[in-house]
């Protein structure tokens, strides 16, 4: 925050995020935590009013000017804790929220942290929900209180650098693809309605699976995705239109960043089924070969660097706001259709050792945007990984298609859902 007149920017990325954002796309993703124990609201609500003061990136309203939003020290009190009765990542209104861009709700064991894509990537919420759930244990187990102290974790960044101006390159090159892609349409769920369904297995067993198709275990699952949508809903036959998956990359490790504002780019899995009958492993090669080509320093440096460019030229120019969003919308809207879902890999979490024996487990998703009515996350903590679909279809034949080719594999898989498809 800029300590003398308590305002920010916004990061190369956040800019879209207000403009895009509504009911129907709330550009809300959740990460949640599971701990050994049933959550008290009170000590939730506790050890939030506690943690925001020191977070500036999420102490924060969204304000509009002429030119550009951007963010306001907020001042007001914590958002309220809720226990959680309606659906999840649903669109987050400013003045019914205390003018915070994020909530924290709870349900039984769970402690679930939402954020409006404009305050940070899932690495800056994750960052936060460590430290959150840090402080509800410490309250919680005094002793633990005791024993480890009451200051924030030696891992947790307050840095708030914006990455993507520090590292961008002039650049003129275009590296999305704008063509579009096969998107996958059906019945939706009654309005407002949210499905989930979670697959956890071994971390271990899934690398040694990966391993026998030579790929990561990211590469391993966006193929299985692709696999399953070429199945179920093309049923093996030949598309004009690719599959393509929109894979974020966070950039922290690449030039070295510790900043808590967004700093990821898109890459694209893609595989254009040209005859019937591909084999998995025909799949899991194209998968394997258009991320390799593209998750490299430079071709990463290249994207954002086109994106920071634009911004650049767009607020540089005296245009009011109505007309750089209108602009930012029609853009937003041909990258959007380029792709028929996203899987975005959130990575291992590691939590301090003292808090281990308290945490079960971490997970994610994503909210619904435009064309891409079914998402993939995953998410890993010690030898567990929770692949998380998320969905407004009624149909789930693509998620049941992806975990029975996990299983194929000789992967044990246990799988659970919100309820909404037993309705």
């Amino acid at each position: 925050m800029n300590a003398d007149i308590g305002w920010d920017k916004l990061d190369n990325t956040a800019h879209l995020f207000p403009v895009i954002a509504g009911e129907s796309m709330s550009n809300v993703y959740r990460i949640f935590v599971n701990l050994n124990e049933l959550v008290d609201r009170k000590i939730l609500q506790q050890a939030l009013n506690t943690v925001l003061p020191k977070f500036d990136g999420f102490n924060v309203r969204l304000r509009k000017g002429v030119f550009w939003y951007y963010f306001e020290e907020n001042g007001k009190p914590a958002p309220r804790v809720k226990e959680e009765h309606a659906y999840p990542c649903r669109y987050i209104v400013e003045n019914r929220n205390r003018s915070y861009m994020f909530r924290v709700s709870y349900y039984k064991n769970r402690i679930n942290l939402e954020v409006f894509h404009v305050l940070t990537d899932g690495m800056g919420g994750i960052n936060f929900l460590k430290e959150l759930t840090y402080q509800y244990l410490r309250i919680a187990h005094p002793k633990l209180g005791e024993q480890v102290g009451d200051q924030l974790s030696v891992d947790t960044s307050l840095n708030r650098e914006d990455s993507f101006l520090k590292n961008y390159k002039k650049s003129h090159t275009k590296g999305y693809k704008t063509q579009k892609a096969y998107l996958i349409k059906g019945e939706k769920l009654r309005k407002g309605e949210f499905g989930v369904i979670h697959g956890t297995m071994s971390v271990q067993k899934l690398k040694e699976v990966s391993h026998r198709y030579e790929v990561s275990i990211n590469e391993y699952l966006v193929a299985a995705f692709i696999y399953s949508v070429y199945t179920e809903c093309l049923h093996q036959m030949p598309s004009k239109k690719p599959i393509r998956v929109a894979v974020p990359v966070n950039l922290r490790p690449f030039f070295h960043s510790v900043t808590t504002k967004n700093f990821f780019v898109m890459v694209s899995a893609e595989f254009l089924p040209e005859k019937e009958n591909y084999s998995f492993e025909e799949v899991v090669s194209a998968a394997k070969q258009s991320l390799r080509e593209q998750i490299t320093k430079e071709h990463l440096e290249e994207l954002f660097s086109y994106n920071v460019s634009n911004e650049k030229h767009l607020i540089a120019r005296a245009v009011p706001l109505m007309f750089k969003n209108l602009a930012m919308r029609y853009v937003y809207t041909q990258a959007a259709l380029a792709n028929t879902t996203t899987v975005t890999n959130i990575g291992n979490i590691n939590v301090a050792k003292e808090y281990e024996p308290y945490i079960q487990m971490f997970g994610a998703f994503l909210a619904m945007s435009k064309g891409q009515s079914l998402k993939g996350t995953i998410c890993s903590y010690g030898d567990q990984l929770m692949f998380t679909f998320s969905s407004v279809l009624a149909d789930t034949s693509v998620q049941r298609g992806f975990f029975r080719r996990l299983v194929e594999d000789g992967l044990e898989v246990t799988v659970e859902t919100n309820g909404v498809y037993y309705e």
